[in-house]
């Protein structure tokens, strides 16, 4: 069975009919379409060589044995946001399908080393917040105790709607059994941002995950009549925040690949006749590089403190949520960068904004490695969601080539 890439944009279309309605895609995690998406992903299993099962968390694997029990593993995830693309983690898996049937064509069934298939479950965290969870599960990171309260919008527990799927949160460590023999791991996705458009390259090598530095900001002021408050008296908690709006672009500019976000802001009273007692807003921060992540954050402290004090306010910092930057394996980049050349002539490194199952996989100490191809617009998580098909086509092609290296790697390396 050679490779065919023409059959993974079929695929992939084909899921779409199934899962998708006038909106995009319908794949949350843990709801009945999530399940028929998988169960479909099961008919094309019909006839191959493998074995095939879910972990305790709800991880799907498809397991090729090798000649060596040294395992390549590839990766992505059939679930959606709602409203969704039609790539976004499903070209991961379907890509990955197509590479394992060719090792079962080129090797007679007996590839080399054991390659092993996984659609992590609940990539997104669409449902209830809580993203990679997974792959958390498989990495020994997960956190039973404050997921299993999460509630979704319609105040079901994370923990109901699991055990309606089967998977008992109770048991979750058990899918670190999964990582024995895991020898290296992989994992193609669309870029979901504009840079290698903007160059004009279908595909890119990826440096790692960037690091996360999320918080809230609050900034207190006085409440006064707009009317009857001059323009030097006031306390205006809004103008401190809006400050630190701007400021955070100058902090972030300073360094290549940097981003920092204010997405939210709330106001109160709230009210056109009321100068804004208080103001609470959310800052989001992320670099590859560990230093930068700090400094960004010390300086947007030290900004918000500065900006607090011109308009006779104070500022209070509490953190959301926050994780450390994850570079990928140095020697897996440089194949990945071999495979994306040759199949493509050129190439570019790149870190991902967006965190991803590898990050996971990586933090648990399984040298990993990503390759995105280009996303026209640079739009994710949106029904208009795109790739050319022709990128596609080199993206699996591509990935084979890294699947084919990686596993020359590993029996060299081990």
């Amino acid at each position: 069975m050679s490779l065919n890439p023409k059959r993974t944009v079929g695929e992939l279309k084909e899921l779409r009919e199934l899962t998708a309605d006038e909106n995009g895609a319908q794949r949350v995690a843990w709801t009945d379409v999530w399940q028929k998406a998988r169960k479909w992903f099961t008919t094309k299993l019909v006839g191959l060589p493998i074995e095939h099962h879910y972990d305790a968390a709800g991880n799907n694997w498809v397991t090729l044995r090798g000649a060596s029990e040294k395992t390549l593993l590839i990766g992505g995830h059939l679930d959606s946001v709602p409203n969704g693309g039609w790539l976004d983690g499903s070209l991961n898996v379907l890509a990955g399908l197509e590479v394992l049937r060719r090792f079962i064509g080129e090797f007679k069934g007996k590839p080399p080393v054991t390659i092993r298939l996984v659609d992590w479950a609940d990539e997104e965290g669409a449902r209830f917040g809580r993203s990679l969870l997974g792959s958390s599960a498989f990495a020994g990171t997960h956190s039973i105790a404050a997921d299993r309260v999460r509630t979704d919008k319609d105040g079901v527990t994370m923990e109901d709607a699991l055990r309606r799927c089967g998977v008992h949160m109770d048991h979750f460590s058990e899918a670190g059994k999964e990582r024995a023999k895991a020898a290296a791991y992989i994992e193609l996705h669309i870029e979901q941002g504009p840079v290698l458009e903007k160059m004009g390259l279908p595909l890119g090598v990826v440096l790692g995950t960037k690091g996360v530095e999320r918080h809230a900001i609050t900034f207190h002021g006085q409440e006064a009549h707009s009317g009857a408050t001059p323009m030097k008296q006031r306390k205006d908690a809004l103008a401190a925040a809006a400050k630190l709006a701007l400021e955070i672009r100058n902090i972030a500019g300073k360094h290549s690949d940097a981003v920092c976000t204010m997405g939210s802001l709330k106001t109160y009273p709230g009210i056109v006749t009321a100068v804004v007692g208080r103001c609470e807003a959310t800052l989001d921060q992320r670099d590859l590089d560990a230093k930068v992540l700090a400094q960004m954050y010390r300086e947007a402290q030290e900004a918000s403190k500065r900006f607090a004090s011109e308009e006779s306010c104070t500022v209070e910092w509490s953190r959301i949520w926050n994780i450390e930057p994850i570079p990928f394996h140095p020697q897996l980049v440089e194949l990945c960068e071999q495979s994306v050349r040759e199949i493509s002539g050129g190439s570019h490194r790149l870190p991902s904004g967006p965190l991803h199952d590898a990050a996971e996989v990586s933090r648990a100490g399984i040298p990993t490695v990503m390759m995105f191809v280009q996303s026209l617009r640079g739009i994710s998580h949106n029904k208009i969601e795109d790739t050319r098909e022709e990128h596609l086509e080199m993206s699996v092609a591509a990935l084979d080539r890294l699947a084919t290296k990686t596993a020359d790697w590993i029996l060299r390396a081990n």
